[in-house]
């Protein structure tokens, strides 16, 4: 019995190195990220405040390259060509004089064909590149840089007849360096409000589930959507709560104040573990599935319970969330996590992994390829509108220069690499990467005495963690002669003859 438990103990310790090793970049920001916010010698609230302010910036850019990792196509540094199609819109947008929901539509609207346009090239280039996407990406980021300015700065005003003093440089050509969003797009999605995303959501779920009913009963064949009455009940329950005045009071705000964000939610979640824990459970034959579920409860009631306490509590009321943009964020990730059960998620998948086995599986490796990279395109454009519209200003010829570098960077600092990413690495790498980038100037400002040793640094972190990532990729994908036997047949091997017949006497 010893023996088995030593044994055990043993197989667990060596797991817990190699997680320990696979997640070595993740640790080593998470270390430095402590280091900077212990000495940064500010109040946690402006660190909290900042990183959550980047967050429902940033992330939406990071899981655009998702698609495009698993599809084979590497880290996307074309996702730069995305963020161009959104600026071009957002220009035109704000020319035309739109603003607030029918300006944000209108600039979704131009921008999504030309991102898709923008994709298709790309991913017909790409597949004329095969096995060297992120140089090529790369090297398509400056060329379209250059196209892009070429637009903006000489035909804009030059060829296309532009007549607007606040957008057109002096003598009537070219775009202006800045143009500010104040009164047409700043902020658009970020005041939308809880009750308004809640309500409309509830709306669309039952909407969609009886149109696709409906559908389905019209062609007489069995139900491939069935209709799920208790959730339609529940939506409509939702849609009722919104009326109750206390609800009404709570969701009518545009940001939600983690204060009371975090005990609510924490208690929704507690509950739902507990449901699942003891009605669901019956249903399960996983027995280990009650077990989570009531671990995920007690988790979240602690998490509830932490966030009264009185220290933890001020830094919580400080933090106020735009509610629009972090559902948009919560909605690509369920979008990215549904497009795996998919056919074309296979398909992608399997086509990353390996083209030959894709061939072989009749998948249309080229046009997977060009869909995947369509869909990275179209979301960087949407993601950069997000970008923008928080920022509230559009620098026109530097707003899409770093957003590739920045991306990917906060990609690989979650664990990621060059042939497999997901939700989790995202979410986690802007999160430490961000943080990075708020505590590095002040920890510098205080452990140095001077900021631009900091700023040094977070831009050293940012190209150092993509050499890194692309080392260890080229490093893996060697092949190791000697040690892995298929690689041992790429080199010839000497003949091997029976005794009796090589013609050498015992």
């Amino acid at each position: 019995m010893k023996n088995k438990y030593a044994v055990y103990l043993k197989d667990r310790s060596i797991a817990g190195i190699k997680t320990l090793y696979a997640n070595k970049v993740v640790l080593m920001f998470v270390a430095l990220c402590t280091f900077g916010f212990l000495t940064t010698g500010k109040p946690a609230s402006y660190t909290v405040v900042e990183v959550f302010s980047r967050f429902g910036r940033n992330t939406f850019l990071v899981l655009a390259l998702i698609i495009p990792v698993l599809a084979g196509l590497g880290l996307n540094f074309g996702i730069v060509v995305g963020a161009m199609a959104a600026q071009v819109a957002i220009f035109w947008t704000v020319y035309w004089g739109f603003g607030g929901l029918k300006g944000l539509l209108i600039c979704v609207l131009l921008a999504t064909p030309i991102a898709i346009l923008f994709g298709w090239m790309v991913g017909k280039l790409y597949n004329k590149t095969k096995g060297a996407e992120m140089i090529t990406g790369l090297i398509l980021a400056y060329f379209a840089d250059g196209l892009y300015q070429f637009f903006f700065l000489f035909l804009i005003g030059g060829v296309i007849p532009v007549d607007n003093p606040s957008m057109i440089i002096a003598g009537g050509t070219g775009v202006k360096n800045t143009i500010d969003l104040t009164g047409n797009l700043k902020y658009t999605i970020d005041t939308i409000s809880m009750l308004s995303v809640v309500r409309a959501l509830a709306v669309i779920y039952c909407v969609v589930s009886l149109t696709l009913w409906v559908m389905n009963r019209k062609k007489n064949i069995s139900l491939q959507t069935p209709l799920h009455m208790d959730r339609l009940l529940g939506s409509a329950i939702v849609f009722g709560l919104t009326f109750v005045p206390f609800v009404h009071d709570f969701m009518a705000t545009d940001r939600l104040q983690l204060s009371k964000g975090v005990p609510v939610f924490a208690g929704l979640i507690g509950l739902l573990g507990l449901y699942r824990a003891l009605v669901v459970k019956t249903k399960s034959e996983d027995d280990s599935f009650g077990m989570r579920n009531l671990t995920m409860a007690i988790i979240a009631a602690a998490v509830a319970a932490i966030s009264f306490v009185p220290d933890i509590q001020k830094v919580l009321w400080a933090v106020h969330l735009p509610v629009m943009t972090y559902v948009l964020i919560a909605t690509l990730c369920v979008f990215n996590s549904w497009l795996l059960s998919t056919k074309m998620g296979q398909d992608m998948r399997t086509a990353g992994q390996s083209r030959t086995v894709a061939n072989a599986a009749g998948i249309n490796v080229n046009r997977t390829r060009i869909i995947a990279m369509c869909m990275s395109t179209t979301l960087a454009a949407w993601g950069q509108i997000i970008y923008l519209q928080n920022l509230g200003t559009f620098a026109t010829y530097g707003a899409h220069t770093m957003c590739g570098q920045y991306a990917i960077a906060a990609l690989l600092v979650g664990g990621a690499s060059v042939q497999q990413a997901n939700n989790k690495q995202a979410i986690l790498g802007v999160f430490l990467f961000h943080t990075l980038f708020v505590v590095a100037p002040l920890s510098a400002s205080t452990v140095f005495g001077s900021a631009l040793i900091g700023e040094y640094f977070r831009v050293f972190i940012c190209y150092g963690v993509i050499a890194l990532s692309l080392a260890m990729h080229a490093w893996k994908t060697k092949p190791q002669f000697g040690k892995d036997s298929n690689a041992n047949t790429m080199l010839p091997r000497p003949l091997s003859l029976p005794a009796e017949s090589s013609g050498i006497a015992e």
